[in-house]
């Protein structure tokens, strides 16, 4: 087997800086063509060391908003924009994913490679990932990247020693190969042309073209850029784009995207974006859940709107006392909705008829409870009230008394109680994981779902097809479970998911900050 050193100039620099844990974050190289492609297929070394995941960016025709959706993805996260992507990674737990170091070809074939390298010094100097990234001296973007300290691996240098001035190392006069020409760019006001095209192609044309909405289409593609960036079809592409797509777009868009679409395994039923005014949009959303064939969705500032589960026409507000944002919403079978504010405390909005005394009396000691010890999620069946805590707990609060079960490591996100034959828990939680128990019995020994991002959302009913889940990531991906059947769909609206809920009749419904959406089978 041949050596490092023979199979590739470069390498052994390469490797002896991810090991060295002093090392920079930032590893500039020049004058190595092929290394990086090299280094992300090339296996990692040394017992007992936990592996570091290597993510390849390319950079060729890229524009820093693409580049910021490409390293989301491959980092786990949903990032809206290039600072927007900084931030989340310098504000949340990074849960199960491993380390990672980011390789990154050809920044001088970038569409913009000094935003680019404004962006990639950002993520270094965070410290959660390394970063390397193929430069030519003598750059502006070189330049950026140079700026602080930073580790330079040339070919003609073996040693790949740290220089705090970036200036590349002594013998490096050799240029890089020019990289491969960027994807050919389609008809951006064509619909079917955009989601077949290569989508940072796309993405590029509509960074460059700021003065033509394309009849809608431009606003909807960076909405849900990141998700088109990692569909696999056109299909996919298409019901992503409807999903966002305003009704002030050109209405020869809808039908076009609707028939690209209907490959997808699931259909859009409605969506209302901002800036909708038939049925209007309903604001952003922080919390969902379902009574009957309503919709109740709560706002960042605490106001629960009431929509038709069917179409999302407005039916008017609940009237609430709780202020501040509204972190969970549990609708009990008699019509009583209790509200969880952003503290971990309990609110009670009864409903039209009386409540029966021994519901009240069960209400007020969970209220009471969780004024001591706040709650990090809720959920309702009847005679029952469930809360989730910060330990990863779920204790049902019932007329027959409290049952508790541990089963998360961390926080308990969200919860949800199914009121079935049996009436049963589904939760989710930091871990990444979703769990189901009925109170009284031991939890199911193997998780629902799990991912290596934390449970931003869910929500469990009982549907005419059997009880169905709800579950959104950090990650930016939503399933929808049958729960009996063990299967489920996939669905990535691209931003940040905030809630979810299950209908009825088993559709489901993700609130974003920007749009809500109902999906039904195909």
């Amino acid at each position: 087997m041949p050596s490092v050193r023979a199979e590739l100039p470069g390498a052994p620099a390469l490797l002896g800086w991810l090991t060295d844990p002093e090392a920079p974050r930032l590893c500039l190289v020049t004058e190595a063509p092929g290394l990086l492609d090299w280094f992300a297929g090339h296996g990692t070394r040394g017992a007992g060391r936990r592996r570091t995941a290597r993510a390849l960016v390319p950079l060729t025709g890229q524009t820093a908003l693409g580049t910021a959706w490409a390293v989301a993805g491959r980092l786990g996260v949903v990032a809206t924009s290039p600072a927007d992507l900084v931030r989340v990674l310098a504000t949340t737990e990074t849960g199960r994913v491993p380390r990672t170091v980011l390789l990154l070809p050809a920044l001088h074939a970038a569409a913009e490679p000094v935003p680019i390298a404004e962006l990639l010094r950002d993520l270094a100097a965070l410290g959660r990932v390394r970063v390397v990234v193929e430069t030519r001296e003598g750059t502006p973007e070189h330049a950026v990247l140079a700026e602080g300290r930073v580790a330079v691996v040339a070919a003609e240098d073996e040693d790949g020693g740290e220089r705090a001035d970036g200036g590349a190392p002594s013998g490096a006069t050799g240029q890089t190969p020019a990289a491969a020409a960027p994807a050919p760019l389609p008809d951006l006001s064509d619909p079917l042309a955009v989601c077949a095209a290569d989508p940072f192609a796309v993405t590029a044309g509509y960074v460059r073209d700021t003065d033509d909405q394309h009849g809608g289409l431009r606003p909807a593609w960076l909405r849900a850029g990141q998700a088109l960036c990692t569909a696999r079809t056109p299909a996919e592409r298409a019901l992503a784009l409807l999903a966002v797509l305003g009704d002030g777009a050109d209405p020869r868009l809808r039908p076009a995207l609707e028939e690209a679409a209907a490959p997808a395994r699931r259909r859009l039923r409605w969506s209302r974006v901002v800036g909708d005014v038939a049925p209007p949009w309903p604001g952003p959303v922080a919390a969902l859940a379902v009574q009957g064939g309503t919709l109740l969705a709560a706002d960042l500032g605490g106001t629960v709107r009431l929509l038709a589960a069917a179409d999302a026409r407005p039916l008017g507000r609940l009237d609430h006392p709780v202020t501040g944002r509204v972190m969970a919403l549990a609708p009990a079978p008699d019509g009583t909705v209790l509200l969880l504010d952003e503290r971990g405390r309990l609110h009670t909005v009864r409903g039209r008829e009386p409540r029966p005394p021994y519901l009240q009396r069960l209400t007020e000691a969970v209220t009471a409870t969780l004024t001591r010890h706040p709650g990090t999620a809720l959920g309702a069946i009847s005679g029952s009230v469930v809360v989730g805590d910060r330990l990863g707990s779920v204790h049902a609060f019932g007329l027959t008394g409290l049952h508790q079960a541990s089963l998360h490591s961390g926080r308990v996100t969200a919860v949800g109680a199914v009121e079935s034959e049996t009436p049963f828990v589904c939760s989710g939680g930091s871990d990444g994981t979703v769990r189901l128990w009925t109170p009284g019995r031991d939890p199911e020994p193997t998780p629902l779902a799990e991912h290596p991002s934390p449970v931003v959302a869910l929500h469990a009913t009982e549907t005419p097809h059997g009880p169905f889940a709800a579950v959104a990531w950090a990650d930016g991906s939503v399933e929808l479970h049958d729960i009996e059947s063990h299967t489920h769909h996939t669905f990535r609206p691209g931003p940040p998911v905030r809630a979810v809920a299950v209908t009825p009749d088993g559709a489901l419904v993700v609130g974003l900050d920007e749009a809500v959406m109902c999906l039904e089978r195909a």
